[in-house]
């Protein structure tokens, strides 16, 4: 642990947020543990966090859509709102993001941030602060359902039972579908992932001879990869009906 100043007043178009919630992603524990991820190196120090829910305890000049109490999730990746990518309408592509807890930018493990209003959501009365933070990595799903086109007739297969394999078992459901099927390593995750809805779960053994193909319940039409392994992004297109999606 460690005490770091205090986040700067908001400025034109910011608010500062007392935190209220986070949640450790994956990508937190590897910095914890590595010190990196990829060519992302950490220096010297390193807040991490950016899944977060937090309080509006100030807003700066020109804010008008929040308030001092509101309640909101954030969004923590903050484009540069003038490259082609964002001019239109694709910023979760711009080259210059500026992403929390990803150096050399702090994170929100703290107890207060600054942060442009835009990318600041109202959460509803009925949501607790633990749930705002999951907002970020639920859109992960959200957008892996809508890029393979789930519906009512989908047969999904889901490769791990991790947080964002169950947040996808969620997001699927409510895209309709009824025939999910969810693998995994570890029989502990695929209780969790039974509790969210799947329909039928597979654990798979600790081998590489190991042909998932020949124990799936139903042949995959879309097939989700959660879990970045390189074999199993080669069983799931192993695995998918031919046609098929995988994401």
């Amino acid at each position: 642990m460690e005490a770091i100043p205090m986040a700067a007043p908001p400025g034109k178009g910011e608010v500062m947020l007392q935190v209220k919630s986070v949640g450790i992603c994956g990508s937190d524990v590897h910095y914890w543990q590595h010190g990196e991820i990829g060519d992302f190196k950490l220096g010297d120090r390193l807040v991490l966090g950016h899944e977060t829910a937090g309080v509006v305890h100030m807003i700066g000049e020109g804010v008008t859509d929040l308030q001092v109490g509101d309640r909101v999730a954030l969004e923590p990746g903050v484009a540069c709102g003038q490259c082609n990518n964002c001019k239109i309408g694709r910023y979760n592509l711009c080259p210059e993001m500026k992403f929390w807890a990803t150096p050399p930018y702090d994170g929100s493990l703290c107890n207060f941030i600054t942060h442009p209003a835009a990318y600041c959501f109202k959460l509803p009365d009925t949501m607790s602060f633990e749930e705002g933070a999951m907002i970020e990595p639920f859109s992960v799903s959200v957008y892996a359902c809508r890029r393979a086109g789930v519906t009512v007739s989908s047969k999904v297969l889901i490769l791990g039972a991790g947080p964002i394999g169950c947040m996808c078992v969620l997001a699927a459901k409510a895209f309709g579908a009824t025939s999910i099927m969810v693998t995994d390593l570890e029989e502990a995750r695929l209780e969790v992932a039974k509790k969210c809805g799947a329909s039928a779960v597979v654990q798979v053994p600790h081998r590489s001879d190991y042909d998932i193909k020949q124990h799936l319940l139903f042949v995959p039409d879309i097939t989700m990869e959660c879990t970045g392994a390189q074999s199993c992004i080669a069983a799931a297109m192993q695995a998918t009906a031919s046609g098929g999606k995988v994401v």
